[in-house]
């Protein structure tokens, strides 16, 4: 899946869900290092599990982040 985020430094998130579990995350743009650690963390976790934990986290004065977008895309996905 493709999720073009919104109110981030990062433009996109690529995925998979596979059985309900979160597979292969990569983000476009953004802080790099991070950005491949949230897609490590989240390797094979449970997407409900993932939203549970990253929605509502804030980037400094940001109402949103890039583990929040994640998370709202994870929701998309579990819904088409």
């Amino acid at each position: 899946m493709e999720y073009r985020t919104r109110g981030t430094c990062s433009q996109m998130i690529h995925f998979d869900l596979t059985d309900g579990k979160v597979r292969n995350v990569r983000f476009e743009g953004g802080c790099n290092g991070n950005l491949k650690g949230i897609g490590a963390l989240v390797e094979g976790m449970d997407a409900h599990e993932c939203i549970e934990r990253l929605e509502g986290i804030a980037c400094g004065f940001k109402k949103t982040s890039c583990p929040d977008q994640l998370a709202k895309a994870l929701k998309v996905a579990l819904h088409e």
